[in-house]
């Protein structure tokens, strides 16, 4: 199997542990129902990416799962977060955030679904910690353009359009600074508590 996906670590990096800068995600470790999930939907067209695509276009739904389990079962240390630069005020928004979300505006917490330790949830609800900033902002981008879906119902496409560009910047500028506990392992299943009706297979 690793000769096999030399096409995914060309870009996700050996092992694919990435790093936390860029555009690449860590997939090492993921939760294999969500790799699973994100495969699907790059095959498609729920998310864009065109070579994506084209690498998955004739691959079976098996073959996409022996992928998922694969990277799943890699069970390997994360890098330390890079330095902020940012102040402590929009880290604290970032933190309120995430923890809390936002009552009157009806944004829920991150850690609603995505685990208290932001390290994922089992089935299928990823860690959102040791991504790069970049790649967090550009997948919130996303659902708010439209141009990326996930099963319905779309959680995510819900809170992303209540999130302005203040609310973002702070998120992903919080969730990049934050290291990654132990080794990262996402939470056992449990109920989701956002009041968004939600499939965990997001990010």
């Amino acid at each position: 199997m690793k000769e096999r996906v030399r096409a995914c670590t060309a870009c996700h990096g050996k092992e694919g542990v990435a790093t936390n800068q860029g555009y690449f995600p860590r997939i090492a470790g993921k939760p294999a129902v969500y790799l699973y999930n994100q495969l699907r939907h790059f095959r498609e067209g729920r998310r864009q990416n065109p070579a994506m695509r084209h690498l998955l276009s004739h691959m079976s739904d098996a073959y996409l799962m022996d992928i998922a389990q694969y990277f799943s079962a890699l069970d390997l240390p994360y890098p330390p977060p890079e330095p902020t630069t940012v102040t402590p005020r929009l880290l604290a928004r970032g933190a309120q955030l995430v923890r809390q979300g936002d009552k009157q505006r009806d944004i829920p917490a991150c850690t609603a679904c995505h685990g208290a330790a932001m390290t994922g949830r089992l089935p299928a609800t990823p860690g959102l910690l040791g991504l790069p900033r970049d790649y967090v902002v550009a997948q919130i981008g996303a659902w708010r353009t439209g141009s990326r879906h996930a099963d319905t119902p779309d959680c995510m496409a819900h809170v992303a359009q209540r999130l302005s560009q203040d609310d973002i910047h702070a998120v992903s500028q919080w969730l990049a600074a934050q290291p990654v506990p132990s080794m990262g392992h996402p939470a056992a299943p449990g109920r989701q508590t956002t009041g968004v009706a939600c499939r965990g297979d997001t990010h």
